[in-house]
């Protein structure tokens, strides 16, 4: 076993490797949190895009299979309210795609799918007593942030600039994650929406470690144990991994995801908002090269994305992942088909030699 100088995240989380597998809505729930945890990592269950009732079935799963730590993550937005105007605005420049796949807009299913962190799944963590609660988007009010620290579990969020990272530490967070421009899927941004300015991973990790007194975890772009041992050097305690899993045995993510992870490249990610109204990253597609990749006329969060979900439901059916997002970072192309337990191995192996630890 690697003999880790900088023990605090695995102290903290009752870990043996200081590697986290990311919450992956789409493509992460029990099975692929199993098998990180078999392999000594933290699994991880997204909570935001199912119900509490799936969530809770998935950490009975996880109990049933692991004796081990569990990271139950949530997003922390603050929902909009879009004008009139907007709304027609997004339906007009949706308009041709409509005409083109037959779909008529005055049947367009509610949109949703993204869910803040509430009273209901506030109460589903004081009964499950997860061991680790992360965010995404900041954090959420102060009574529900009490509630769940009453419980016992290391408080955890993501940061894309130094300020970010200290506005989560002055807040109560034990651990914060430095989110890097690399990263796929949503940013966590909170504080800023600027994306031009966004870090990447090699340059927010050693700022954050330098004017935080908690421990910090790198992700974007950690792929493998080269990318883990860089991060550990410039000074992470460990590091989120997730793109590395989305061609995993375990992962569930959808076949025309799946098939976009096999053609991911270092270039052909970008960075969009016309898929859910917030910026994340994904492989292109079609619906980001002509509509964006960032837009204006996007709804906010998470509106953005329901007037899609006919085009999308059309075009998956044809072998097409144009108008869906596909969630991926930079490092895409690293993923390997295979047992999650043997990747996250492999990573922690890899690392543990280059750092001779």
């Amino acid at each position: 076993m690697a003999a880790w100088t900088d023990r605090r995240i695995l102290d903290l989380l009752s870990i043996e490797q200081p590697l986290l597998l990311a919450p992956m809505a789409g493509a992460g729930l029990a099975p692929l949190a199993i098998a990180v945890a078999d392999a000594g990592g933290l699994g991880a269950i997204p909570c935001s895009s199912i119900s509490v009732e799936t969530a809770t079935a998935e950490v009975v799963a996880f109990r049933g299979a692991v004796d081990g730590p569990i990271n139950l993550n949530f997003f922390a937005h603050r929902p909009e309210t879009p004008t009139a105007e907007a709304s027609a605005r997004w339906l007009e420049r949706l308009a041709p795609y409509f005409e083109e796949f037959g779909v008529d807009p005055a049947d367009l299913p509610p949109a949703g799918g993204r869910a803040p962190f509430d009273d209901a799944m506030c109460a589903m963590v004081e009964s499950l007593r997860p061991e680790v609660v992360s965010f995404h988007f900041g954090l959420p009010e102060e009574g529900l942030l009490s509630r769940v620290k009453a419980t016992g579990a290391v408080v955890v969020s993501s940061a894309t600039t130094v300020a970010e990272g200290r506005w989560l530490a002055e807040r109560g967070c034990d651990a914060v994650i430095a989110q890097g421009y690399e990263a796929g899927g949503h940013r966590g941004n909170f504080l800023t929406d600027d994306m031009d300015t966004q870090p990447g991973t090699m340059a927010l990790v050693p700022q954050l470690v330098d004017a935080l007194h908690v421990p910090v975890i790198a992700a974007g772009g950690i792929a493998d144990g080269r990318g883990m041992a860089a991060a550990l050097c410039l000074g992470a305690s460990a590091v989120q991994v997730g793109s590395a899993y989305l061609l995993a045995d375990e992962a569930t993510n959808v076949a025309v995801h799946r098939q976009a992870i096999r053609e991911a490249r270092d270039d052909n990610t970008a960075i969009t908002n016309v898929l859910t109204g917030r910026p994340a990253r994904g492989v292109l597609n079609r619906v980001m090269r002509e509509l964006g990749p960032l837009s204006r006329d996007a709804l906010p969060f998470p509106l953005a994305g329901g007037p899609l979900g006919p085009l999308r439901k059309i075009a998956e059916a044809r072998g097409s992942g144009d108008f869906q997002p596909l969630w991926a970072g930079q490092a895409a192309a690293l993923a390997r088909e295979t047992s999650a337990t043997a990747i996250t191995r492999d990573i922690v192996e890899v690392a543990a030699r280059l750092l001779r630890v």
